[in-house]
């Protein structure tokens, strides 16, 4: 796979971000990428919800917007892969170019704004590829919407028969006002009606924040998210500042940083998110992971699963084998015979 991918990447290399995005997914659709049928070390299974997966590295939402190549994302390695973000209407999202590469800091800045094929583009394609592997589902909001909390009521009524977990994410920098769903009183009122909508057929429910949560956000936060016994945590997602460390001409774009800039910030947010849970519920580590060692650090700091999407950007597909490969050897290292002993160990 690695000779394969450095072929592609020698092209995608040359192409803009968002251009050289869609190429891969069309490769991706085409049935041409290589699949890792590699077993994963046994110290890697992790059981949450119920449900047992082979490894706890999953591929973040943003990737795979409309649901066209979970099944592809599964068989490159990934324990679990997260389709998404969806709304209920189609839009366009902000306007192009709105995706950049800070290659000098192994970093991505975005500002897609949420763009996608719709609610029923993604039921359609979720529904046809039947229920395989581990694959979340992350909602959001149209931009003109007027009632906000009634889009992620729709599309998690719609999504929820064919999601192994669904995602509310109110922490995209990219949607004006999105953020402020972060609030107490708004984050209640959302996660509740979403709960109710979605109680005939339960799936567990989980909501994506940001990393720039302040320390009085993250107790209104998880506050809610306990008094409503929400089923987990993803912290977190891109983040509005810009570390003084940043090289690339690029790193003044308007949009949401990701990748290893992200990594110190959305750890720290991490282990304090989950001081305050006290293990009531999984967290998700997501933000800056790109080795083993990044996803072994997301785990001691109190996340049962990792995410990450950005890193895949220089890594390409050798990447997902290469992080595992890593966090085993890690584990074996300081004596954890499975990655369960681990979470929460620095805590």
């Amino acid at each position: 796979m690695a000779v394969w991918y450095s072929l592609a990447d020698s092209l995608l290399a040359r192409l803009d971000a968002e251009t050289a995005h869609g190429l891969a997914l069309r490769v991706l659709k085409s049935g041409l990428m290589p699949a890792d049928r590699r077993p994963d070390p046994s110290s890697l299974g992790v059981t949450v919800w119920g449900r047992r997966l082979a490894n706890p590295v999953g591929l973040a939402a943003g990737f795979d917007k409309n649901a066209e190549v979970a099944d592809a994302m599964l068989g490159l390695g990934f324990g679990l892969v997260e389709i998404g973000s969806v709304t209920p209407r189609p839009q366009d999202g902000n306007p192009r170019p709105r995706l950049f590469r800070l290659a000098e800091d192994r970093g991505v800045i975005n500002r897609m704004g949420f763009p996608g094929a719709g609610l029923e583009a993604a039921r359609a394609r979720l529904a046809a590829r039947g229920r395989r592997g581990f694959v979340g589902v992350n909602v959001g909001a149209n931009k003109d919407s007027a009632d906000r909390a009634a889009d992620y009521v729709a599309c998690s009524v719609a999504l929820a028969p064919y999601a192994d977990y669904l995602v509310c994410n109110v922490s995209s920098p990219n949607t004006p006002g999105l953020r402020s769903l972060q609030g107490r009183t708004q984050l209640a009122d959302l996660l509740k009606r979403v709960q109710d909508a979605i109680a005939r057929k339960p799936v567990p429910l989980v909501v994506k924040i940001a990393p720039d949560a302040s320390y009085d956000d993250l107790d209104d936060i998880v506050a809610v998210c306990r008094d409503l016994r929400m089923d987990g945590i993803i912290v977190g997602n891109t983040t509005l500042s810009r570390p003084a460390t940043l090289q690339s001409p690029r790193r003044d774009e308007a949009g949401g940083l990701s990748g290893a800039p992200l990594m110190a910030l959305s750890t720290d947010v991490l282990r304090r998110t989950a001081r305050r849970v006290e293990g009531q519920f999984p967290l998700i580590g997501c933000g800056g992971v790109g080795s083993g060692a990044d996803a072994y650090a997301k785990i001691r700091a109190g996340a049962t699963l990792v995410q990450l999407y950005s890193a895949m950007v220089y890594g390409g597909p050798p990447l997902i084998r290469r992080i595992k490969d890593e966090l085993a050897a890690l584990l074996v290292r300081d004596g954890f015979a499975t990655v369960a002993a681990a979470v929460g160990a620095d805590l």
